[in-house]
């Protein structure tokens, strides 16, 4: 068959978690590949009585019919709520968007801003879907160095006065796929250039609530005085990845792009979803499940990281996070992440290779991200014991 697609399809193909997917109805299968949330801290009797309450409402009915692109009203007003723990102040019902997930709100974000061959700053490497949202728009990604704090501000710099970019995407806490962290003042710093230079930064915060040690951060959006931050929020890793429920705030100019933009995409965001989401903020369900949901990640981090230690080569360099999903280790250039996948995977061990993570495709391939959150301590040090052994031997033949 000879179907005529589109020329922005030729760059794009399935990021490689969802092909991963696939390979994971294996129960054999350890997974340190996707990011899903631990199927403990899925607050499950929860929903479960918000959705009876609100199917055996009255006016239950109105959560079936179509509804506004912008989002229900008071659930906007309850998510301006919620960005003031990160430190987003001040804002507007009009500079509230509710969107269908985090992803969404990136794509929603690319559509009205990015015409083809614009160039947008990411930091190297990053998160892996935003890379193919790009190529979809047919816009160049372009990575910025990173330094010991964030952001490599000089390089940053220099990439904003040559390259003249439209846009910055960032995730400036608990990075996926690295797990590090910005500084208070890398942030600032970067809000900075972006006005300075009068680029629009996309910033991306699905991790922040979810912390292990150290202090909390405030978001470079708290910082933005001249509206250039369009900050991101997603509740698929606190509440539930299935209600597809997130937030954008922003210019309110941009925000009615968005939603315009939106219309076209889904109309709106599930009501009944947005319902949920309602009444587990109101009836302060949220903070709790986060407390359960952090030792039960820590746990799971500090068994791969006490487990790394005890299997992995000492050449292989990795993070410790204070917060998130996600391990980011390297090897030796000599080692190729990508060809020793495969025989992983007939050992069923599951990870993804870093060289999806970089702008150019071609940098990382020593690397490899490692996610903890979605397996037990024990399957955790079994996967990491094999891997172990075989970058070991893979070592050994060089």
């Amino acid at each position: 068959m000879s179907f005529r697609f589109s020329n922005r399809m030729k760059a794009m193909n399935g990021t490689e978690t969802r092909e991963i997917f696939a390979l994971l109805k294996n129960p054999k299968m350890i997974s340190f590949a996707g990011g899903l949330p631990a199927k403990d801290c899925l607050p499950i009797e929860d929903i479960a009585k918000i959705t009876n309450d609100i199917v055996s409402s009255s006016d239950f009915n109105i959560y079936l019919q179509y509804g506004i692109t912008e989002g229900i009203e008071e659930l906007r007003y309850a998510l301006l709520d919620y960005v003031k723990d990160a430190g987003i102040l001040n804002q507007k019902i009009d500079n509230c968007l509710v969107i269908s997930g985090g992803q969404q709100g990136i794509d929603l974000l690319c559509k009205a801003m990015l015409e083809k061959d614009d160039v947008v700053l990411v930091e190297d490497p990053t998160y892996l879907a935003v890379l193919q949202i790009f190529n979809s728009y047919e816009a160049k990604a372009v990575g910025v160095k990173t330094a010991k704090d964030g952001l490599d501000l000089d390089d940053l710099e220099n990439k904003m006065i040559q390259l003249k970019p439209k846009m910055l995407y960032v995730v400036p806490t608990f990075s996926n796929p690295t797990g590090k962290s910005y500084s208070l003042e890398n942030r600032k710093k970067i809000v900075s250039l972006a006005q300075k230079h009068k680029v629009v930064v996309l910033e991306d915060d699905p991790y922040s609530k979810l912390r292990f040690s150290g202090n909390d951060l405030a978001a470079l959006k708290s910082f933005d005085t001249q509206e250039w931050v369009v900050y991101i929020s997603s509740f698929s890793k606190t509440l539930s990845p299935g209600l597809r429920m997130g937030v954008a705030i922003g210019n309110h100019e941009i925000i009615r792009k968005m939603a315009v933009g939106k219309q076209g995409t889904d109309l709106h965001t599930s009501n009944l979803s947005q319902k949920i989401t309602l009444e587990y903020l109101k009836r302060d369900l949220l903070q709790p499940n986060i407390k359960k949901s952090i030792p039960i990640y820590k746990m799971r981090k500090d068994a791969m990281v006490t487990a790394i230690k005890k299997y992995m080569p000492q050449e292989f360099i990795h993070t410790d996070p204070e917060g998130g999903l996600f391990i980011w280790g390297e090897f030796p250039n000599a080692i190729d992440t990508e060809k020793i996948f495969h025989e992983a995977i007939v050992q069923n061990v599951a990870y993804i290779k870093g060289s999806v993570f970089y702008a150019d495709g071609k940098s990382g391939k020593s690397a490899l991200r490692l996610n903890f959150s979605n397996e037990t301590p024990e399957r955790i040090e079994e996967g990491i014991a094999i891997l172990g052994k075989l970058f070991q031997e893979k070592l050994n033949n060089i």
